[in-house]
């Protein structure tokens, strides 16, 4: 028995060590070691979570040799956290400065650790409104007007989707929003512009997060199209420097168009990509502003899943 408690006692040490210094993978490996778990009973407690890891993918990522990057490993690694006893947001925040620069660790860090959040959360609010991510509704074609006022927030944003239901009686679309840091949701409106009304409305402060049920007043049959517009009146940040999309599935067309309020514009703009909100952001590619305008946009011909979004410099 002496010798099984001291066994423990170094485990317990070890894991300590690794979930202040990381790295990611050192840590997970060190909290499975320190419960005892085969890997194939952690896949089992995964499961109950609603969440599926193959065996092979949870020993690369205790081997440092892959990185949970997809919305489901990282769904993973928050229900990790839970199933090992760690302590809220340790894996996550080794996970967030895995692989990251030294000059831009920390905002690096900080922007993954929102999306992630934002994410958690968005989980949360759509359970409350008894929803799904997908909801029956594949993307054929969705355009997004974003409107940076007079004090460079972001003032409003415009959504215009094409959708094919792929199940009978969908009759409804949770839209999202997410606000710039220092965002107040409550101070939101949602306008129901074409084809819609606005339904139940659910908001979380901390993260800026609002998601709301646009009514369609009729059920899709499989198959059938369907349009419809709304957009969200926000305006209740600070400062705006990006507009980012993020999508779990492929979908169709995307097209994102910033536009900037005459006396408000910026001095550059560029369009980036990620493959996951731990991913280095990559696809990197100067915008050309159009002064008459005063606007720039992207199209993605096929959405893929991760973020696509468009970023700006102030003078």
């Amino acid at each position: 028995m002496p010798h099984a408690t001291q066994h423990a006692d170094v485990a317990t040490a070890e894991l300590d060590s690794a979930l202040r210094g990381g790295p990611f993978h050192v840590a997970l490996r060190a909290a499975i070691a320190a419960r005892g778990l085969p890997l194939q009973r952690v896949q089992h407690h995964l499961s109950r979570y609603g969440v599926r890891v193959g065996v092979t993918s949870l020993s690369y990522w205790q081997q440092g040799a892959r990185r949970p990057q997809r919305p489901e490993s990282l769904r993973a690694v928050r229900a990790l956290e839970e199933i090992l006893q760690l302590p809220e947001e340790s894996l996550i925040r080794l996970l967030a400065e895995a692989d990251e620069r030294p000059a831009n660790r920390r905002s690096a860090a900080r922007s993954y650790r929102s999306l992630i959040e934002a994410s958690g959360v968005l989980e949360r609010l759509l359970a409350e409104l008894g929803a799904h991510r997908e909801g029956g509704l594949h993307t054929l074609g969705h355009h997004e007007r974003v409107r940076i006022g007079a004090r460079r927030e972001l003032a409003e944003r415009e959504s215009h989707h094409i959708v094919r239901a792929h199940r009978d009686g969908v009759d409804r679309f949770i839209a999202v929003h997410r606000g710039d840091p220092g965002s107040a949701p409550d101070r939101m409106t949602v306008h129901a512009l074409e084809n819609c009304r606005t339904g139940r409305v659910r908001r979380h402060q901390d993260t800026g997060v609002l998601a709301a049920e646009l009514l369609f007043d009729t059920r899709l049959r499989t198959g059938d199209t369907f349009l419809f517009r709304y957009a969200v009146e926000d305006g209740t940040a600070g400062v705006s420097r990006e507009y980012v999309h993020g999508t779990d599935s492929p979908g169709g067309q995307y097209a994102l168009q910033v536009c900037f309020t005459a006396g408000a514009l910026p001095a550059r703009c560029h369009r980036f990509a990620q493959h996951s909100a731990a991913a280095p952001r990559g696809g990197r590619q100067e915008l050309a502003f159009s002064g008459r305008h005063r606007s720039v946009h992207l199209v993605e011909p096929r959405v893929r899943s991760g973020y696509v979004g468009i970023a700006w410099d102030w003078e």
